[in-house]
């Protein structure tokens, strides 16, 4: 069967299994709408929160900065891995225990204030559509490549199923509906690694295979080999990092409290029966993780080096080792249709020269070979979905990575779009401005404000403001700065107020978007050509975060000091959250 054919029968299938288990599982209160109704199984919501937490920039776009960062792609590993730890040890079971909805009620009733809980809800639909349009783009990506639609058409597509399961099924549809994504995308990302693997290595669990060698090499290992291909055109080695060692730990720091602070993930800690679950659902949900994790290195690697084998053919950085243009394979050419890759002939050979332009040192021996400068552009975003086809893997392994990066970007979508609903419906209108609203009236609220964010997330994927892994990399930092140090002083200090909470949130929130937008937005990029050089400490915009985060701590705890403390009915509340039943 044709690869068109059989990518619309399986990403068809899953979508109809979606839709399906949205209508068997829809909500028909708010408890189900917000929270699933607080019964599910410790398993079922490890599964769940994998998937809600697996996004399109853990599918698509973290094995993509592997293959093209190599050891500084590992800030993502460590970070996004290490905050689940925090996440379970330090909020996961308090904030069950406190039980309610949503972090802006908690944070809310915490601090005495609805004022608190505006700046919390402020915070939060920043940090979700900052996160939403990186899943929104990973969802126009696939559409565009896989079905041969426009990403336009493809957002439209992805809205259309996101608002039934969503609006529909609200949390209850979207937990069981997390369960059956999670199965499909984690099938398929293992599966075409394990292929791949052995192809490459001749060892078929892809974890082994970064110590492998490569076949055909006379016992070469895979990194050392990969090493030698990328220098030999001018990259810096696979192996070694060019990040400096204080931007990698800004940055680990800043996913990880970022991932600790992430409201989609938090809100589903609400949804198990009993503190215990709490727990137990996170350490699920870090094995379930793990699976991807685990093999996102091996993925990453092995396509860097099928890729440039591909553009190389001949000996790697030399004058006859380039692709003919005309001779290019056929996956070349549909992601050329895309515009994700894109040839541009700057010497007028008919080959395509793919190196490092910018190493001084390798130019000299290009301008030798008449080269005119690096031909090839590659969007990050498109190695794993490519990686199978290079391969020449069969047909259904390749229409079954386009279904699981579908279902990785419909999962997380989904979350934040329902946490964005909450948001408005249970937080600002039952929770401030209209206090005596119906249960069926907050429910449909809820289900407005979700379309809503429907339509403001499709905008957002259609214009997203980078590749996907760098947009959900911000979003972390938004994270960290601004709800992670006020939640976890809630559950862990008397001391601190509502004044000092909503100084620290302001303040970790303000500096931390005004860092981004200056160093992300054109005015400064027209300002200077090296933006990095004018990065405060030498900390990048994704590492940001974790400076935020501090003052946000330094100033929460110092505003409460010079402010009355909080009421002893509060003092009580939060000694009674830090008892185990």
């Amino acid at each position: 069967m044709e690869l068109q054919t059989l990518t619309y029968i399986v990403v068809g299938a899953s979508f109809a299994l979606y839709i399906g288990i949205a209508v068997a599982t829809r909500a028909s209160s708010t408890g189900e709408f917000y929270v699933a109704g607080g019964g599910v199984h410790p398993i079922a919501n490890g599964l769940a929160t994998a998937a809600d937490w697996m996004s399109a920039a853990s599918f698509i776009s973290m094995a993509g900065l592997i293959a093209f960062l190599g050891y500084d792609g590992s800030v993502y590993l460590m970070g996004w891995t290490g905050g689940y730890v925090l996440l379970a040890l330090l909020l996961a079971p308090y904030l069950r225990k406190f039980g309610k909805f949503t972090v802006p009620e908690f944070i809310g009733d915490r601090y005495e204030s609805q004022a608190a809980r505006i700046v919390a809800v402020v915070c939060l639909i920043l940090i979700s559509f900052t996160y939403v349009a990186g899943q929104m783009r990973g969802v126009g990506i696939v559409f565009s490549r896989f079905l041969n639609v426009d990403i336009t058409t493809g957002l439209v597509i992805g809205m259309a199923i996101v608002f039934v399961y969503a609006v529909l099924g609200g949390m209850k549809g979207i937990t069981y509906t997390q369960v059956a994504q999670y199965c499909v995308l984690i099938f398929a990302y293992t599966v075409p690694a394990v292929f791949i693997s052995l192809q490459v290595t001749g060892v078929p669990i892809p974890q082994l295979a970064m110590a492998s060698t490569v076949e055909g090499t006379d016992g070469i290992p895979l990194l050392m080999r990969l090493d030698q291909v990328v220098t030999a055109l001018g990259f810096s080695p696979y192996t070694a990092g060019t990040k400096s060692r204080i931007d990698i730990f800004f940055i680990t720091m800043a996913l990880m409290i970022g991932t600790a602070g992430l409201p989609h993930v938090i809100v589903r800690f609400f949804t198990v029966p009993k503190v215990r679950d709490a727990r137990m659902s996170a350490g699920w949900a870090l094995l379930f993780i793990a699976l991807l994790y685990t093999t996102a290195p091996a993925v990453g690697a092995l396509a860097r080096l099928n890729l440039t084998n591909t553009i190389q053919p001949g000996p790697v950085g030399s004058a006859e080792g380039n692709l003919a243009y005309g001779e290019r394979p056929d996956w070349f050419r549909t992601w050329e249709d895309t515009g994700l890759l894109q040839f541009e002939d700057k010497n007028g050979d008919g080959r395509i020269q793919y190196y490092n332009d910018a190493n001084s040192a390798f130019t000299k021996t290009a301008d030798e070979y008449g080269w005119a400068g690096n031909e090839l552009s590659v969007d990050r975003d498109i190695i794993v979905l490519a990686n199978p086809e290079i391969a020449g893997l069969p047909n259904w392994v390749i229409a079954l990575v386009a279904a699981g990066g579908i279902a990785a970007a419909l999962s997380t979508a989904a979350g934040l779009l329902l946490v964005i609903s909450a948001a408005v419906s249970h937080d600002l209108l039952k929770g401030i401005f209209a206090r005596e609203i119906s249960e069926k009236n907050e429910l449909m609220a809820g289900r407005m404000s979700a379309a809503f964010a429907i339509l403001c997330a499709g905008y957002l994927g259609y214009n997203p403001p980078g590749f996907v892994a760098e947009v959900v990399a911000l979003a972390f930092g938004l994270a960290a700065a601004s709800l992670f140090p006020v939640t976890l002083l809630g559950i862990f200090s008397l001391r601190v107020n509502k004044y000092g909470a909503i100084a620290g949130m302001l303040t970790g929130l303000l500096f931390t978007l005004g860092y981004i937008v200056w160093f992300k937005g054109i005015f400064f990029e027209s300002m200077a050509a090296n933006v990095a050089d004018n990065w405060l400490f030498g900390i990048s915009p994704e590492g940001i975060g974790t400076v935020g985060a501090g003052l946000n701590f330094v100033v929460a705890l110092g505003v409460s000091a010079l402010t009355p403390p909080p009421s002893q009915e509060v003092r009580n509340l939060v000694e009674r959250i830090r008892v185990p039943n």
